[in-house]
């Protein structure tokens, strides 16, 4: 994914440009945020919108150009328009413009997806929103959303597994950079003692029924079951997030040990399936997220993924 910060504006140019692609047809309204009032309104012009952010602008009139006018764009259709738009709200958060108003429009008219965020640069109390290293700022901001630079500080060793991190933590990132993730893969070194320390652990706790809640809670590591639909669970993974690693469950206490101990005829670890996006791999070489000043809409190239073709007990 990329972001790009284009132009400034006097007049807002940027909601008539998003606004006449919503009448084409060619974009989507996903969001409005902090126009007071206004949201009320059923029917809302173009002009409305610029009205508003005209009026907050007026509180700083030394701001000459308030408009900030952002895009952020994905590989392909890497990301869906929802996707894209919670990933833009939280970035306009951490940019300082979480609490501005603001327009996030979905473009659909090229071949890849993207969303253009529109607000101003001046809040309500008349400040101006801090502007510095704002380029910068963009790339790393948006990298902290996406939380690729937080899945790469667990230590993993299969491609599978980062992505497993980053579902597990409910981040957003669906782009990888191959060679930060094969390199991370290279360095890994097996956790002998860890592994040890967490055999002892599961043996003297695998009779509880509430296993898998009391690991969360008292030791911050989760098990994750892998099954085909219907069917029992084949394997699992451990991701200890107290050392930030991830284990095949095998390496730490065969799967049969751990049901052997099972007293009730209920199972007494909830079966889960690991989603397809963990089972995915990504086929091309993904550049980091970047931002340049020649980049527009049409030169952002798509992603293609494809299923990885081993057996599944291989890839975890």
């Amino acid at each position: 994914m990329i972001v790009k910060i284009l132009s400034s504006s006097a007049k807002f140019s940027g909601v008539v440009y998003n606004t006449n692609k919503i009448d084409r047809n060619k974009g989507e309204l996903m969001r409005v945020a902090n126009f007071g009032a206004l949201q009320g309104l059923s029917r809302l012009r173009p002009q409305d919108y610029i009205n508003y952010l005209q009026m907050v602008a007026s509180q700083n009139m030394r701001i000459k150009k308030p408009q900030f006018h952002a895009v952020l764009s994905a590989k392909g259709r890497t990301y869906s328009s929802k996707e894209l738009t919670e990933i833009a709200v939280a970035w306009l958060d951490k940019m300082g413009y979480g609490k501005q108003p603001y327009l996030i429009v979905y473009h659909k008219d090229t071949d890849n997806n993207h969303v253009h965020a529109i607000s101003v640069r001046v809040d309500k109390q008349g400040k101006k929103i801090n502007s510095a290293y704002e380029r910068l700022r963009a790339i790393g901001n948006l990298k902290e959303v996406l939380g690729i630079e937080k899945a790469l500080t667990y230590n993993f060793s299969t491609r599978a597994q980062f992505f497993m991190v980053m579902e597990n933590l409910g981040l957003p990132s669906k782009d990888a950079d191959e060679k930060t993730i094969n390199s991370k893969i290279n360095k890994y070194e097996r956790p002998l003692r860890r592994i040890a320390e967490l055999r002892d652990i599961f043996r003297e706790l695998k009779h509880r029924t509430d296993l898998k809640e009391y690991l969360l809670a008292n030791y911050q590591i989760e098990l994750l079951f892998h099954s085909a639909e219907g069917k029992q669970p084949y394997g699992y993974s451990i991701i200890d997030h107290n050392q930030k690693l991830v284990l095949k469950g095998s390496e730490v206490l065969p799967l049969k040990e751990l049901k052997a101990a099972d007293v009730n005829p209920e199972p007494i670890i909830l079966m889960e399936t690991v989603s397809e996006e963990i089972q995915t791999v990504v086929a091309s070489t993904i550049r980091p997220v970047w931002i340049a000043d020649d980049v527009d809409d049409q030169q952002i190239h798509g992603m293609r993924r494809r299923r990885q073709k081993k057996a599944r007990t291989n890839t975890r």
